[in-house]
């Protein structure tokens, strides 16, 4: 494809926990209900979707996190990210997503008391806490002087395991998450629901259309990246060089940097010594 090692997944390779299908398979209101409802076992009377990978920035100066699905019930705002690979930091990554989900409703106008019930859901392949081995980590914050004192923050943060899904005692969870981990919907009509719409997105042209132009851009973004750290380092090396009174020709030779740059960098130096 090119020089650089992006891979995108082929559409007849795509499984449920997928980037792009993922998104697809839960932007059909009756399966992100039902998923809702096993997982966190509340009700939902009506499922809205902002934005689908709604990009939440509210300052041009924040890091934006990119929602694998952001939406509203009535008296909700649920998260559900699928990881299928260990994340660092995953508390501080769900403590983030957080707080920029309730900037994201206070800009909007909406005082402190009106703050709605917020959930961040996180399904992993993996155990994120590897040692515990538990099905479902379910976090609150409580008072650690006395637990009956309740903060009432309205904001729970529920993660699963599938690697565990053996040990969960729901079945109907119990059937969804060895869905997720092995992408066999066995006998669950659910999960058979699940795996018909994958099979349906992928021949389904404008999802094709969406999932390519979607890898388009996570290539680019790649190849940007990409170039940002070779030209850093190409930075580095003729900072270096010019220290070592190397002409900005031989410089440019060596770097591949143009000598205008070069003669930038030199003026830098200049002035900083």
């Amino acid at each position: 494809m090119s020089n650089y090692d992006y891979q995108q997944k082929k559409i007849e390779d795509l499984t449920f926990t997928d980037d792009g299908m993922f998104q697809a398979v839960l932007h059909e209101e009756d399966i992100c209900a039902e998923i809702i409802e096993r997982l966190l076992h509340v009700k939902v009377s009506h499922v809205e979707y902002p934005e689908l990978e709604k990009q939440i920035a509210p300052f041009y100066t924040t890091k934006g996190v990119r929602l694998d699905v952001y939406l509203k019930d009535e008296d909700k705002i649920i998260d559900i990210e699928i990881q299928c690979y260990r994340q660092p930091a995953l508390g501080k990554r769900t403590r983030y997503y957080q707080s920029m989900i309730d900037i994201d409703s206070l800009m909007k106008g909406q005082p402190y008391p009106e703050l709605k019930e917020s959930y961040i859901l996180f399904i992993c392949k993996n155990d994120p806490f590897e040692n515990y081995g538990l099905p479902c980590y379910t976090f609150h914050n409580t008072c650690e002087e006395n637990p009956l004192v309740n903060l009432n923050d309205k904001c729970i943060k529920v993660i699963y395991n599938a690697s565990a899904y053996a040990e969960e005692k729901d079945e109907q969870v119990r059937d969804f998450l060895h869905y997720v981990l092995t992408d066999d919907a066995g006998d669950d009509d659910f999960t058979n629901r699940l795996e018909a719409i994958v099979e349906r997105l992928k021949d389904d042209e404008k999802f094709r259309s969406d999932y390519a132009a979607m890898n388009l851009h996570d290539w680019d973004l790649t190849r940007r990246a990409k170039e940002a750290g070779a030209e850093e380092k190409a930075i580095e090396a003729a900072t270096n060089a010019l220290k070592m009174n190397l002409s900005p020709e031989q410089i440019s030779k060596i770097t591949g940097l143009s000598v205008e740059k070069i003669l930038e960098l030199q003026k830098e130096i200049t002035v900083i010594a």
